[in-house]
């Protein structure tokens, strides 16, 4: 099945800047400007990258903290009333809300209530990313889930917590970071990037400088994953992820999110010189 191709969309995203001058940076307005160009079964994978949004809004919601991720897919309005009524959501996050508000019920069969909500919010999450068409999102998901585990892992060690309490995904490597007691928790063969984490998280006493070098890994690997895909939805999922990433700093530190971004157009503009000569 060929991919659908998205010549002129692709070719429009350089076009995004941050102003040095202005504040005014929309990541919202770039996703939602991109759902109108693709086709409807790519923009349904679009919605499911920014499912994990939702998720951690639902979480936040559902325990009574007030943080709240514009990059979600709902409103915070819309998933109050998902919390009591769920019919926006997508079913595998539906059903994990259902289950929680009614234990007895029918949907508490295939989810255990016992656990966090969150963990077992996530846990849908990345199960419906791993059975999507994306090749993209499939990696990205699969690298994500991995990333957020060694990172939890590391620091519910060092502050001596439960790391099995921490751990989402049932793979070998979750199941790894669980049984493991060596420092590098039996990984470092298998996770080149696990150095740099072990650094950032061990070592870096600055919180912001440790999340920044978190983003710089999450960025790379998406970079990567999509070093042959030029013009089809992969392409697009992976500028947007580096995109969230954007929206992250532009949030936390103006200077270091027009940073990140002029080296995204750097990069776009690298890939279409190299494709170009091709």
């Amino acid at each position: 099945m060929f991919a659908n191709q998205y010549y002129t969309l692709v070719a429009s995203l350089r076009e995004y800047a941050l102003d040095a001058d202005t504040k005014g940076f929309d990541a919202r307005e770039i996703i939602d400007s991109i759902l109108e160009e693709v086709k409807a079964c790519d923009g349904r994978l679009v919605r499911l990258l920014y499912g994990y949004y939702d998720c951690e809004n639902l979480a936040a919601l559902r325990s009574g903290r007030q943080l709240f991720n514009p990059l979600g897919t709902l409103s915070r309005g819309e998933l109050e009333e998902e919390l009591r009524n769920p019919h926006r959501l997508p079913e595998f996050l539906a059903r994990v809300v259902r289950a929680y508000a009614d234990p007895e019920g029918e949907d508490a069969e295939t989810v255990d209530t016992s656990l966090r909500f969150e963990k077992e919010l996530f846990e849908a999450y990345y199960k419906a990313c791993e059975a999507s068409r994306s090749r993209f999102l499939r990696q990205w998901s699969r690298f994500d889930r991995t990333l957020r585990n060694v990172t939890a892992a590391v620091a519910a060690r060092a502050a001596g917590r439960n790391v099995e309490e921490t751990v989402v995904g049932e793979d070998d490597l979750a199941e790894q970071l669980r049984r493991s007691s060596a420092a590098d928790f039996g990984l470092r063969g298998e996770l080149p990037w696990l150095d740099a984490v072990l650094a950032a998280v061990n070592d870096e006493a600055n919180l912001v400088e440790k999340e920044r070098k978190l983003d710089l890994i999450r960025w790379s690997e998406a970079a990567e994953m999509a070093t042959f895909n030029y013009f089809d939805i992969d392409a697009i999922l992976s500028y947007l992820v580096r995109v969230n990433i954007v929206a992250r700093w532009t949030r936390l530190d103006a200077a270091r999110g027009r940073e990140m971004f002029a080296r995204l157009l750097a990069e776009l503009d690298g890939k279409k010189f190299m494709e170009n000569k091709q």
